[in-house]
């Protein structure tokens, strides 16, 4: 009897260890299911594009459901040029202006919650959103932090030179460049400089992030990967030229385009060009910043095309407009959207470059669009912001 209950005991012990064991894999199983792939944490949530190319790794891809038939649904005057992205969070938007404004407004119909001025004109910098605050530089070289729910000043800190470069929050960190040769790393909490990383021109670019590791092409010529830790270098790659995009991250490489007509994929692991590419006949610089999905690679060029490359460099398809293109393409839904500074906005096909929609705006689309909730915004040089959806 001693070892029938015994045996029974055992046999019970085993099931439990075997439920707990099933029981443990079916949650890790469970977590790994929910878990976004590393293709979904390169894109922008479908209700959010918060800063300049919708998220951290700047691929220019959102993965919202834009209507197959766009018409225009509001307008906004501005009051002056608007060169940069808006944001969009939820139901509203924040944008930008020449005029020295950050504006929030409701993306349902365009109608102005608050108005903050900076006190001097902003260029391409583009608001970024973070835990309900905005942030953004301006041409005095000053960097704000703005209460979202009030348009109320929380800080701001003043670098040595204009600031065209847009913010990025990571944490309690928020990084941006300038012209003064420095990015800065600053507390989110009151504008304090954490690090500063000194390069040898002017930092145009917006970086980009990924890893603890902060990416930015410099006016330096130089691609620079900067611990956000410490603010230091972990590595550099000679770009061979001047560069005023922003490098887009995708599968562990960095896309950007350069002021030597040329387009530059960098192998991340390796530190080294992975390749170069250069339109055959059109030798144009490409200050437009790289959409980068699956097997394509999408950049504006000066050479008033939108090119379109594959994952290996080569072209697959070019898009001709009537003047420049340094609007920064948007990607979703299998479509490119992009402004050039023939006044008109453009959509194609990402697979074949094909045009599918187009809006005469009248002036000089330079600033890029930002895509959220179904919806497009997109600012115009004669201050006129439009949504589309």
């Amino acid at each position: 009897m001693m070892i029938s209950s015994n045996k029974h005991a055992k046999d019970r012990s085993l099931r439990s260890a075997r439920y707990l064991l099933l029981s443990a894999f079916c949650l890790l199983l469970t977590a790994y299911c929910f878990l976004p792939s590393a293709s979904n944490g390169q894109d922008t949530p479908a209700n959010n594009w918060s800063q300049f190319r919708g998220n951290h790794s700047l691929t220019g891809v959102s993965q919202s459901a834009v209507p197959g038939t766009l018409k225009q649904l509001w307008t906004f005057e501005a009051g002056d040029s608007i060169e940069s992205s808006a944001a969009i969070v939820g139901g509203t938007v924040f944008v930008v202006s020449q005029k020295g404004e950050l504006v929030a407004l409701s993306l349902d119909n365009g109608a102005v919650y608050w108005k903050y001025p900076t006190g001097s004109p902003i260029g391409e910098s583009s608001p970024a959103f973070d835990n309900g605050v905005v942030y953004i530089g301006d041409l005095g070289g000053v960097l704000h932090a703005v209460n979202a729910s009030d348009g109320r000043k929380l800080w701001s800190f003043k670098a040595g030179n204009d600031i065209k470069s847009s913010p990025v929050v990571v944490g309690d960190r928020v990084l941006i460049g300038s012209y003064d040769q420095h990015l800065y790393c600053l507390s989110t909490r009151n504008g304090s400089v954490i690090w500063k990383f000194r390069s040898e021109g002017p930092v145009h670019s917006t970086p980009s992030v990924a890893g603890g590791i902060a990416y930015f092409a410099g006016c330096d010529e130089v691609f620079h990967a900067v611990r956000l830790s410490d603010g230091k270098e972990a590595f550099n790659v000679s770009s061979g030229a001047y560069t005023g995009a922003s490098p887009a991250l995708r599968d562990g490489a960095a896309f950007y385009g350069t002021f030597n007509n040329e387009v530059l994929m960098v192998k991340l692991a390796e530190r080294r060009v992975g390749w170069r590419y250069q339109h055959p006949q059109r030798k144009f610089p490409f200050y437009s910043s790289a959409a980068v999905l699956n097997d394509r690679v999408v950049v504006g060029g000066r050479d008033k095309l939108v090119h379109g490359l594959n994952k290996m460099g080569k072209a697959v398809w070019t898009f001709a407009t009537r003047a420049r293109v340094e609007s920064s393409p948007a990607i979703a839904g299998g479509r490119v959207f992009v402004g050039s500074n023939d006044g008109r906005f453009y959509v194609l096909n990402l697979a074949n470059g094909a045009k599918l929609w187009e809006f005469n705006a009248g002036a000089p689309l330079s600033a890029s669009p930002a895509i959220a909730n179904g919806r497009i915004v997109i600012g115009s040089q004669d201050g006129r912001l439009y949504c589309f959806g």
